[in-house]
């Protein structure tokens, strides 16, 4: 394993609140602790704010994290792919006196965020939230336990996959469904916490730029038909089959959107999410498939009406809605998706 060197160490003391900094990269690290104190400050200066500590770390990659949460470290991160986010936090549940906030470099600057400081406030911004944001809805959500699969006996467009195509569709669908279903009440919460408490303006320019990154992934669309335009010719794939391949990656690319939205409705911010809106809707879910807009506008709705007091079985309801439009959507393209939601013990299924 090798060994990172760190190359600065340093403590600030904010509004009562002790600042640890750690970082193994070399540029850049003064300007982002300048940003993590102005987010402190202003979150120090609003109720709750429960921290007496906080360690930033600033990492070339999340190895160390990733490396942390297999020893078991018994802290929450709240996502599957840590490794890929630009920022992480981790907390204990039940000592909120203090938190660790990981920043992945490598990742930062992929997304053009490093160097950015109205993005890196933003990313601070809601990871700072997460904990501010615990209610017996997201600790519901940690005990949700999803289970999907295909039901291909009578999904027409999946006729002829084989077993490696079965098992790569069913993963993506998985995480998908985890993602709109499982984590959203979590980041939902957050980002309505942070607009709340200030960053609305910071968030709303997190989310310009990912509308503006969904506007051009428009044209990879034309790549992805032409391979599989290529693969029906070579009498791989049919044409449902493709159309269903097109209508999963769209689903990917753009549903999350419906949280970010929901978040500025939800804080009374509509002239916000209006904006962004009108981004997506001229310029990005007409040139998807149908589906897509109609899957959206549901899944917005149902973040709107998202509860902070749910029950474990209130957010079972609230998850099943989750996974019936994603599952009405992929209906229309003859795929049934088949799925089990429980929350510890109690549950139901189809």
């Amino acid at each position: 394993m090798t060994r990172r060197t760190v190359t600065h160490f340093s403590l600030h003391r904010i509004a009562g609140t002790e600042l640890r900094v750690v970082a193994d990269v070399e540029g850049g690290v003064l300007r982002l602790i300048e940003v993590e104190e102005a987010v402190v400050r202003e979150y120090a200066r609003q109720e709750p704010w429960p921290h007496r500590w906080v360690t930033l770390f600033v990492l070339q990659d999340m190895q160390p994290l990733l490396r942390q949460l297999r020893a078991g470290s018994g802290t929450s991160a709240g996502s599957t792919a840590l490794g890929g986010r630009p920022v992480v936090s981790l907390y204990d549940l039940a000592d909120l006196s203090g938190c660790h906030v990981f920043v992945n470099q490598r990742v930062a600057a992929q997304e053009g965020y490093w160097g950015d400081e109205m993005a890196m406030r933003g990313l601070l911004a809601h990871e700072h939230a997460h904990p501010l944001s615990e209610t017996s809805t997201t600790r519901a959500s940690r005990a949700l336990e999803l289970e999907l699969s295909l039901d291909l006996a009578v999904s027409a467009a999946c006729a002829g996959w084989d077993a490696d195509r079965q098992e790569k569709v069913r993963h993506l669908l998985t995480l998908q469904a985890e993602s709109l279903c499982v984590y959203a009440p979590r980041e939902v919460l957050a980002n309505e916490l942070a607009i709340r408490r200030g960053f609305s303006e910071a968030l709303l320019d997190l989310d310009r730029r990912n509308v503006s990154n969904a506007r051009h992934s428009v044209g990879g669309r034309a790549k992805l038909r032409r391979l599989l335009d290529q693969e029906m010719a070579e009498g791989h794939l049919g044409p449902a089959g493709a159309d269903l391949l097109m209508l999963i990656g769209d689903l990917d690319g753009h549903l999350d959107l419906a949280l970010e939205t929901a978040s500025f409705y939800r804080a009374g911010q509509e002239g916000d999410a209006r904006e962004l809106e009108t981004i997506l809707e001229t310029a990005v879910l007409p040139h998807l498939e149908p589906e897509v807009a109609r899957a959206y506008v549901a899944l917005q709705e149902q973040y709107i009406a998202l509860c902070p007091g749910m029950t474990a079985a209130g957010l079972v309801e609230w998850g099943e809605g989750i996974l019936g439009i994603l599952a009405q959507a992929l209906a229309e393209k003859h795929l049934r998706l088949c799925y089990r939601l429980r929350a510890d013990d109690e549950g139901h299924s189809w």
